[in-house]
């Protein structure tokens, strides 16, 4: 039995992590923390908890809840982290930082990309990236986990096996990705208001969205065989579609020569054998974001495009839960030595 702690959880994906973890057998006891809440009930900002979590909102310090918990979640922007955690913390507790602040190896790149500095230098070579599929193995015996964004969740899982197997051209791959609007977060902002994007879909972040040197590194990892993080350069498009969750993304890539459609198939059964959250919808079958709301589930299909000789891969994922909380969660399974699935065993809820 474990204690946790969630730094940041009256936004969405603390609040998701907060809902998954009610349910785990495994945990002892859960910290809210939250900056704007403080001493007020978690159910009173979340009606939906009522009876299930009613306790009221601790401070968002690390260094106090370090000290009486197993692992502690961090759901907050980016540049925080980084200035906050550091080794005497990780010596008492695990940390997960859903944040940016871990996810990319080189300083300079993070810097350039989130316009801010990043404090944490010494702590990034133990940082270990947590998409669970690729890096199982280094995220159980790593204190320090940086679980990956949506966007690039769903992007490199339905990528990274047609690299690793040298079937598609490394520059040629164009990500058009699709979010709901709780990708944005829960705090108010213009964009986010029901007046300026129902009814609409629009693209932002044009050529400069910050996933884009996540994806470009993890998938130039995956080319090299897990020695270099260079190499792939994407073009990533990001929309705001007006649904509450989902991560749809539509992969092009040029196929090398001679590349069959039993080829393709055979990267990504054995990429994900025995992967319990990855579904493989084959060829010629599309996912929905309908399909995996309100789970962990991935879900990717593909075609061929003969007349171009391009792969067209779609992945599809909740935004709030394998793009986030739920991963999380996986990754602390993976730490403690639970069940992988424990509290992630929901199906998908449909309607809603």
């Amino acid at each position: 039995m474990i204690e946790v702690a969630i730094v940041g959880a009256t936004g969405y994906a603390g609040a998701e992590l907060l809902r998954l973890l009610t349910a785990h057998p495994q945990i002892k006891h859960i910290l809210a923390g939250s900056q704007s809440y403080e001493g007020i009930p978690f159910s009173r900002q979340y009606p939906s908890m009522k009876a299930i979590y009613d306790e009221s909102c601790v401070e968002n310090d690390l260094n106090t809840l370090a000290r009486q918990c197993d692992v502690i979640f961090l759901a907050l922007p980016h540049g925080i982290a980084s200035k906050q955690v550091n080794e005497a913390i990780l010596d008492q507790c695990v940390i997960i930082d859903l944040g940016a602040d871990f996810r990319l190896k080189d300083i300079g790149v993070y810097e350039q990309w989130y316009k801010t500095k990043h404090e944490g230098r010494a702590l990034l070579s133990k940082a270990v990236y947590g998409l669970c599929e690729l890096y199982r193995d280094e995220i159980r015996h790593s204190r320090l986990i940086a679980n990956p964004g949506c966007y690039t969740t769903c992007s490199i899982l339905t990528l990274a096996p047609l690299l690793k197997a040298g079937l598609i051209e490394k520059d040629s791959i164009i990500i058009d990705a699709k979010s709901g609007v709780s990708g944005a977060g829960r705090s108010e902002k213009i964009d986010s208001m029901f007046c300026e994007c129902n009814e609409s879909i629009k693209p932002y972040g044009v050529a400069t969205h910050r996933h884009t040197p996540e994806i470009e590194e993890q998938l130039s990892l995956a080319l090299n065989n897990n020695t270099e993080g260079t190499g792939i350069t994407v073009s990533f498009t990001p929309h705001l579609v007006p649904m509450n969750r989902g991560i749809l993304t539509t992969c092009y890539a040029q196929l090398k020569s001679g590349v069959q459609t039993a080829h393709i198939e055979q990267a990504y059964k054995e990429s994900y054998a025995g992967e319990h959250f990855i579904r493989l919808l084959g060829y010629g079958t599309f996912p929905e974001t309908r399909w995996v709301k309100g789970s962990n589930w991935c879900d990717i299909g593909f075609t061929v495009d003969k007349r171009t000789n391009r792969i067209i891969a779609c992945g599809a994922l909740d935004n709030l839960v394998k793009g986030a909380a739920g991963q999380a969660v996986q990754n602390m399974n993976i730490v403690f030595g639970f069940a992988e699935d424990v509290a992630l065993e929901t199906p998908p809820a449909f309607p809603v």
